[in-house]
């Protein structure tokens, strides 16, 4: 007799990280990998990815379910019905602070279908070897200086000011 396989952690991470945005006044984010199971509006996808607000004020019909992320926004002006396959999301991360999380694509994910990494965003951090194998991992880091810490001169925000993730090794 073999054990149950165990449901993917992505959707109850996104819900958890959801509501800790909500709670603590932070604008929720999403990053999407648009492919042709995405419903979003094309013309906002910029190399083949979109970033969607998904707060409460930026929604209407709300759903973060297991296997969708659905809602209805306005872009330009116009309604517009949103659906996202949960595995096509890439990252959840507040917008005033860059702290999320970023998840593996899906053929590339742990047997719980998610990365190990926990962190802030930080688009320009080189990739690093991992010692430890073949494990891919994204870590978002924050831009905003450390009290005491020098900070880096400004970084140039990549074309459209859109967050950018780089995969870490």
């Amino acid at each position: 007799m073999t054990a149950p396989e165990a449901t993917s952690t992505r959707p109850y991470l996104i819900r958890a990280l959801f509501e800790w945005c909500s709670d603590n006044g932070f604008t929720p984010h999403i990053a999407v990998r648009a492919d042709r199971n995405v419903q979003v509006p094309r013309e906002f996808v910029r190399d083949g990815e979109i970033v969607l607000n998904i707060s409460y004020d930026a929604t209407s019909g709300l759903q973060l379910g297991n296997d969708y992320v659905s809602f209805t926004a306005r872009f330009g002006g116009q309604p517009r019905e949103i659906m996202v396959p949960v595995d096509k999301v890439m990252a959840i991360y507040a917008r005033e602070t860059g702290q999320g999380m970023a998840f593996p694509p899906v053929d590339e994910t742990h047997d719980d279908g998610v990365a190990d990494a926990v962190g802030e965003m930080q688009p320009d951090d080189e990739p690093q070897a991992d010692a430890g194998g073949d494990e891919r991992v994204v870590q978002l880091v924050s831009t905003q200086a450390e009290p005491g810490v020098d900070p880096e001169p400004p970084r140039t925000p990549p074309a459209g000011g859109r967050p950018a993730l780089k995969r870490v090794k």
